[in-house]
């Protein structure tokens, strides 16, 4: 075995900096092998002009040149996973494959695919906690239940983050393992059947004064108080130990919770994975939905005549980002005013959004219906416009994606508040009761 090599299988940790199975790879005592598939299963859902695509991409470019400076390379396949692990099996003779865990439903049924084909290979698959601090059951009640309200379970990781401090792992040192090949680029965008998008990834702005300051600023979509960290998080660029090691530095816990919000709903999503396509309270699926299909094309397209709407929905298309706070104003809006299923929201978003996650946007979608796990009251159906006079006063926001906005242009509202108030909560309790 001594000509044998290990693998680190990069996925969800575009990064050499901080990377959990990296770090434990290129200590393995053997050459590291660096693999990315791009996995068809998943581009085969996509547009061909998919901006997160372009993303990875362009990620995979930067890491590739590093590499090339330590003598090595990226090696990028593209396929079904288990055909691209057939082949690399039968290219290279591997030890052990290191990977970081992922917890989706897909990513969980592929990666016990290809662990057991490896085991009949005698190859040693082992994976690393990577993109969470605290993972599946690491944060459960006393009895060992899940948690399925947010404060508690925050409470809880709280109490464990203070016992268990951030462990960084500095790869860097050992950059001279990764295996020695001739350098090449790695596949053009064409190749794999996609072209470059013309919706740039936002730059991450971590610094310690919006960190400091984001319970006073993150509810104004015209303010820059944001970090913008979603895509960069949602594929690895940054690891999680970095975002809260900032966000536990700050006095304002703020930033922090946010970050715990995402790991409350990852593992509601590991352990409850029938939310993907049902509502975590079974109840709700009980609500009789109008689904107009005009009505959701002109929320689609930012015309429904309520500014605060129209203008989030607008960012969405041109930017793939929406502001927090205006996420939840358009997904009350068409949940409750236009009695849509909040599954139609939910794809949509997943098409668009830069920063989707299935587990947060999941998650999200149905505290907005009501129907997740410590979600919004039925009766508490968000208005628009007070919504609009509260964040975004003086129109700021409004005005930079509804520049028609007063002119005859612009369309009247698509619905009366008013009216579809009284609706919401009439449908609702008729299914609930």
């Amino acid at each position: 075995m001594n000509d044998s090599i290990n693998v680190f299988w990069f996925r969800r940790d575009l990064r050499l900096t901080d990377n959990s199975g990296l770090y434990h790879a290129l200590r393995s005592g053997k050459a590291v092998l660096p693999v990315f598939v791009f996995d068809t299963n998943i581009l085969n859902e996509l547009e061909r002009n998919d901006p997160r695509v372009s993303f990875i991409h362009n990620e995979l470019k930067g890491i590739n040149e590093t590499l090339n400076v330590f003598g090595s390379r990226l090696v990028v396949k593209y396929g079904d996973p288990l055909s691209v692990w057939k082949e690399l099996v039968g290219e290279y003779h591997i030890a052990e494959v290191y990977t970081n865990r992922d917890y989706e439903p897909y990513a969980l049924e592929r990666d016990i695919q290809i662990r057991d084909f490896l085991h009949h290979q005698n190859i040693i698959f082992k994976s690393f906690k990577d993109q969470v601090i605290f993972e599946t059951n690491e944060v459960a009640k006393e009895d060992g239940t899940q948690y399925t309200v947010y404060t508690p379970y925050m409470n809880k990781w709280m109490a464990r983050f203070a016992d268990n401090p951030v462990q960084f792992h500095d790869s860097a040192g050992y950059f001279n393992h990764f295996l020695q090949l001739s350098r090449t680029e790695i596949p053009a965008l064409k190749e794999i059947g996609f072209v470059k998008s013309e919706i740039p990834a936002p730059k991450i702005r971590i610094e310690k004064v919006l960190i400091d300051n984001y319970e006073q600023t993150r509810n104004y979509p015209f303010l820059n108080g944001t970090s913008l960290a979603g895509i960069h998080l949602r594929f690895g660029k940054v690891s999680i130990r970095e975002l809260v090691r900032l966000a536990d530095f700050s006095l304002n816990k703020t930033y922090l919770k946010e970050l715990i919000w995402r790991e409350f709903f990852m593992q509601i999503l590991y352990h409850f994975p029938k939310v993907v396509r049902e509502s975590f309270k079974p109840v709700y699926d009980k609500i009789i939905w109008n689904n107009n299909e005009d009505h959701f094309r002109l929320w689609c397209e930012g015309r429904t005549g309520y500014p605060m709407v129209d203008a989030g929905m607008r960012e969405l298309n041109s930017t793939g980002f929406m502001h927090n706070r205006v996420r939840m104003v358009v997904a009350s809006f068409l949940c409750k005013h236009l009695l849509i299923d909040w599954r139609w929201g939910e794809a949509y978003f997943a098409e668009k959004l830069l920063d989707y996650e299935l587990s947060s946007n999941n998650g999200n979608w149905q505290w907005a219906a009501g129907s997740g796990c410590d979600a919004v009251p039925y009766f508490r159906v968000f208005n628009p416009i007070e919504q609009q006079k509260k964040f975004d006063p003086n129109l700021n926001y409004i005005r930079k994606w509804i520049p028609e906005l007063g002119t005859n242009v612009y369309p009247q509202p698509v619905i009366e508040h008013s009216f579809a108030r009284t609706r919401a909560i009439q449908t609702y309790k008729d299914a609930l009761h």
